[in-house]
């Protein structure tokens, strides 16, 4: 009975994952919980999850990256890229190859985020469209993960299942043996083939418009002195020299859809616009209209007159997901002015303050110099628009470098074991205001912690009622006709497509427990089967969904679901070509 409500729960869970509508670490919470009250997880061990290896070893790594950040190391690199070759094979190849190396020693998802201004800045510059660029960017940055120890969390957990079987843990780059030269092969495919398989968009080559995405959906308000007062919507979209389309209009708090040709504008009318960055400033400064968003801050208040636009990406974790900008009283929680919002390949027909946000949005933001960023941070935001890096202090940067290098030096001496090595890294970067303080718990991926710590009591639970045991037996009565090197790729095919559906950490803590059994049915090394799951775990190549590295590129790629397949298919049966032969060679069975 117990095995059956696990299995229930699993696959309930597993929808909701796929699914997407609520958030994957509330799902893991109250699969939990339902364990719990059902008798199957013990109450005292019902939050053990929290405190495992894998857990504080994945927001050590988080923390101890973000200090990488702010050292100023990737800013040093970045201003490297700005000076390299304009030709685009160049760029995608020695951008690919950087997130992946970042990758390896620093969380892919905040390689990614760092990197990916640099890019876009590369394609404003070149006549590029960015899409050419991120989406081999995003790529690199999980295959880049698979390297390491420390790359990825799906390694991390793979590790801590070694260490409960064996008594040691793989050791920090015992995944580099197969890891590297899967990700070698994959980007020399993404270099070289992978991105010319990726939907062709329109070249951006405006000093505004940062990125290939459908336009702004913004609104302006008829002042006084408007030079369109008076006049027809008709009257308006002749004399406009820009390219802007009228979706409506709001006339004492009243919204007029689609209003006809003829309708005259009178003061304090608001004209909800379509248009590109380019054509909205071109429209505001020709018709003498003001942005709705745009209010002015007070003028005695600190940088008052130092005001910037700046644009960003909502990323999947963000507390503005489903929010409006109205519910969230975003001007004075956070200091900023929302002044436009842009979704790809969506049509936004609300009023722009009572929009609720969704991954991928991005949003033209209007703030003080001194808190802009700030502000786009506490909201988990990603700034896209060209700015200053902050360049850190060299010895910042070589002191950051210094704290990094001695946690894998005793990682991989055995000195020390990985969460202890870099839960003091990330001690150190703190006390020595490497990271403020204020950033320390920010830079965690809270939902990523609370679904690790709630779906490994769920892991146990699966295991220790059998059910891991009877997809084993599954496994192997379709397959033990066949050699033990066929199941080995059946299990990596079925990570691997786990993986683009749900969240990757879940899938190895699912998956796991099945490899084990599995090679120990078949009276073979556990290795390889544990090794095939954490490759399977990093290649969620296939949906934007399947790993927050591939959502964060949607929006300023300007990228559709459907697009991710093209150049994701090809690339997972090139690794599972290159992967399972490796896997027999270094890892024996």
């Amino acid at each position: 009975m117990d095995q059956l409500i696990v299995f229930i729960t699993l696959g309930v869970a597993l929808l909701f994952f796929i699914w997407g509508k609520i958030r994957f670490d509330i799902v893991a919470l109250l699969a939990l919980l339902f364990l719990v009250v059902m008798g199957i997880v013990p109450a005292a061990d019902a939050f053990s999850g929290f405190g495992h290896p894998a857990v504080i070893t994945v927001a050590a790594v988080l923390i101890v990256s973000r200090a990488l950040q702010d050292s100023g190391l990737v800013d040093v690199i970045s201003k490297f890229l700005d000076i390299i070759s304009n030709k685009l094979l160049a760029q995608i190849a020695l951008l690919s190859v950087i997130v992946a190396i970042a990758s390896a020693f620093m969380n892919n998802i905040g390689a990614l985020a760092i990197l990916m201004p640099v890019a876009i800045h590369l394609a404003r510059k070149n006549g590029h469209s960015p899409s050419y660029l991120l989406m081999p960017m995003a790529f690199a940055s999980l295959l880049g993960g698979m390297t390491t120890l420390i790359g990825t969390p799906p390694n991390i957990i793979i590790a801590t299942f070694r260490a409960d079987i064996l008594e040691e843990p793989f050791g920090m780059f015992d995944f580099s043996k197969v890891g590297v030269f899967v990700a070698l092969a994959g980007l020399i495919f993404m270099v070289l083939i992978g991105w010319m398989l990726i939907p062709r968009r329109k070249s951006q080559t405006s000093e505004e418009d940062m990125f290939d995405i459908e336009n702004y959906i913004t609104e302006v308000k008829i002042t006084t002195n408007s030079k369109i007062k008076g006049k027809t919507i008709s009257e308006v979209e002749d004399i406009s020299d820009a390219d802007v389309v009228i979706l409506g209009m709001v006339r004492d708090k009243k919204r007029i859809h689609a209003p006809s040709g003829s309708q005259d504008l009178k003061t304090n009318d608001i004209l909800i616009l379509e248009a590109d960055t380019d054509s909205l400033k071109s429209f505001v400064d020709n018709t003498k209209t003001g942005l709705v968003g745009g209010k002015k801050f007070h003028k005695d208040a600190k940088g008052s007159d130092d005001i910037l636009i700046q644009e960003a990406v909502v990323t999947e974790n963000s507390p503005l997901i489903n929010e409006t900008a109205a519910g969230l009283r975003m001007r004075s929680r956070y200091g900023i002015n929302l002044l436009a919002v842009a979704r790809h390949d969506t049509n936004i027909r609300q009023r722009i303050d009572h929009v609720k946000f969704r991954t991928g949005d991005v949003l033209l933001l209007q703030g003080r110099s001194i808190n802009i960023n700030d502000a786009i941070m506490s909201m988990q935001c990603l700034p896209l628009a060209k700015r200053e890096l902050s360049i850190g202090k060299k010895r910042k940067t070589f002191f950051a470098l210094s704290v990094f290098s001695i946690s894998i030096i005793l990682v991989v001496t055995g000195l020390l074991p990985v969460q202890i090595a870099f839960s003091l890294a990330a001690v150190t970067m703190v006390l020595s205001k490497i990271l403020h303080v204020k950033d320390l718990y920010n830079s965690i991926d809270w939902p990523v912690i609370i679904l690790l710590g709630a779906m490994i009591p769920v892991g146990v639970a699966f295991e220790t009622t059998g059910g891991a045991m009877l997809i084993t037996e599954q496994i192997i009565g379709i397959g033990q006709q066949y050699p033990p090197w066929l199941l080995l790729t059946i299990m990596l095919v079925i990570t691997m497509l786990l993986s683009d559906l749900i969240n990757n950490a879940a899938t190895v803590v699912l998956m796991a427990p099945i490899a084990i059994n599995t090679a120990n049915e078949l009276g073979v090394s556990i290795d390889p089967f544990l090794m095939a799951v954490a490759i399977g775990g990093s290649c969620a190549f296939l949906t934007p969904v399947g790993h927050q590295s591939n959502t964060l590129v949607m929006g300023p790629g300007g990228y559709k679901f459907g697009d991710y397949w093209r150049a994701g298919l090809p690339l997972e049966i090139i690794i599972v070509a290159v992967g399972v032969p490796l896997l027999m060679f270094f890892w024996p069975l």
